[in-house]
């Protein structure tokens, strides 16, 4: 027989109707149809929350409630409206963290939300699920979303996946590390640490109909159980462009969720003038039959500017030439591919990795050296790389990635608007042990590769189901020092 604890269990993240119906019984008498009307919940579900109370319940013609004996062992869940209290100066500190978050990248789309928006968000999440027992996952969090909830609840388990390291080495450092934040790049797959672990996911993605599927996919992918998750989405367009619009919700509709609720004008924004400086709130459920479209290969064009982006062109044919050139150097053969380090690269003895990033944002280089095992990589990124742009920035290159590798880098090469990466691999018996044990097998569990390389103990245990390629740069930064004292 179902207890109440089940049937709650049962309804995932929506099931803030039922504790309020519980508390309306545990306060007094309820006519049934009344009690279905204030909670909103379906009839079928209030009929199974009643039948499990069993003995607990009481019943007076049409009318039900909770025997007052028993009253005190369900105790009065905050409903909606009933928040915490909060720091009075909420809104201005969330407003000094937005002004000195790391400036958005256009490549990324990035478009910073006001922080009332910010603290709107919050707030609504809150009062929607009940945060203190949902695993609520972020994908994308430039705006600091995640930072607004952990002020207003403390106790939420909350996890941040992002593009940028720069914004997750930002939230770890303002959050003390209460936010578990995760790197990816969802063009190239979700982090296995993720997948399957929430129970609502929250996300702003780039508003491309390719952008919007990818995300939303991947959203879905977040979810424990998805029809009884939720994915919650910002979407705006122009009213002077619908057609944009109603091709984007197709795009939802054929990952097979339902629009359970869409807030006009809830987001508002710096910027993003062409859509009104606005944008939506869609709140989606998944359906049983939620198709997994295309979120098995890589889709590096979904963003609306940048060298990676929807209308961009293919790499001309002279740059990859001359970049096939420098890893053939010495004779070898030449395995030449795109932006992917979501799999292990070991190629053949004798054969040099060569890689196009010409589409680098930023965090691709490192971890496309950490992914590939071979004798000779060579990668072709952006001249005004981040990693190149100046000597402290390509000596942290370096000291990351030198345990591995040897770099060379050549900057305006073959054009001015590219550089040629070229990395020849360290003699193992020159590398600390445990260093190496790492670093080179990028795709294992980190728990299992630190502890058979005699590293790690409880300074790894909050990444211990992670992999070394999803870990944010900073994080890696830590990891190589703690395992090159062991």
């Amino acid at each position: 027989m179902s207890t109440p604890d089940t049937v709650l269990a049962g309804h995932g993240a929506h099931v803030r109707p039922l504790r309020h119906a519980l508390a309306l019984l545990a306060e007094g008498w309820q006519e049934f149809d009344a009690l279905v009307r204030e909670t909103a919940a379906p009839r079928r579900s209030v009929e199974e929350l009643l039948a499990a109370l069993g003995d607990d319940l009481e019943r007076g013609g049409t009318a039900v409630r909770i025997r007052p004996a028993a009253a005190g062992r369900y105790a009065p869940p905050r409903v909606t409206g009933d928040l915490p209290p909060s720091h009075p100066d909420l809104l201005a500190e969330l407003s000094r963290h937005i002004d000195e978050v790391p400036p958005p990248l256009p490549a990324l789309d990035h478009v910073q939300a006001t922080p009332e928006t910010v603290l709107r968000r919050a707030r609504w999440l809150d009062e929607q699920y009940d945060l203190r027992t949902a695993r609520l996952v972020f994908v994308g969090d430039h705006d600091l979303t995640s930072l607004a909830v952990r002020a207003l609840r403390p106790e939420a388990e909350l996890t941040v996946l992002d593009v940028d390291d720069r914004v997750l080495e930002y939230l770890d450092r303002l959050s003390g590390r209460t936010i578990r934040t995760v790197y990816a790049d969802l063009r190239f797959g979700l982090p296995l640490a993720v997948a399957g672990s929430a129970d609502v996911v929250f996300s702003d993605p780039p508003y491309t109909p390719e952008g919007m599927a990818l995300f939303a996919g991947h959203g879905v992918d977040c979810l424990a159980d998805p029809p009884r998750g939720r994915l919650v989405l910002a979407y705006g367009y122009s009213s002077r462009h619908p057609s944009l619009g109603q091709q984007v919700q197709r795009e939802l509709l054929a990952l097979g969720l339902t629009f359970e609720a869409i807030l006009p004008d809830f987001h508002r924004y710096r910027g993003a003038q062409a859509i009104g400086s606005a944008a939506d709130l869609y709140v989606c459920q998944p359906t049983p039959r939620n198709r997994k479209k295309g979120r098995g290969k890589p889709r590096p064009a979904i963003y609306s500017h940048g060298p990676r982006s929807v209308e961009s062109g293919q790499t001309p044919a002279r740059l990859l030439d001359a970049l096939t050139a420098h890893a053939a150097e010495g004779g070898r053969t030449v395995d030449l591919r795109g932006p992917d380090w979501t799999k292990p690269i070991t190629p053949a003895e004798g054969t040099a990795v060569a890689m196009d990033l010409t589409g680098d944002p930023g965090p691709w280089l490192p971890r496309a050296l950490l992914a590939v095992n071979a004798e000779r990589v060579a990668l072709l990124v952006p001249n005004a790389h981040p990693d190149l742009g100046n000597a402290r920035a390509q000596a942290a290159l370096t000291e990351l990635v030198g345990d591995k590798y040897r770099l060379r880098l050549l900057r305006s090469t073959p054009d001015d608007h590219h550089a040629v990466v070229v990395a020849d691999a360290v003699p193992a018996h020159e590398v600390p042990p445990a260093v190496h044990a790492v670093w080179s097998r990028a795709h294992g569990r980190l728990g299992n590769t630190v502890r058979a390389a005699g590293g790690g103990g409880s300074e790894t245990h909050d990444i211990a189901d992670h992999r070394l390629v999803d870990l944010p740069r900073h994080r890696l930064v830590e990891l190589r020092h703690l395992l090159a004292r062991s």
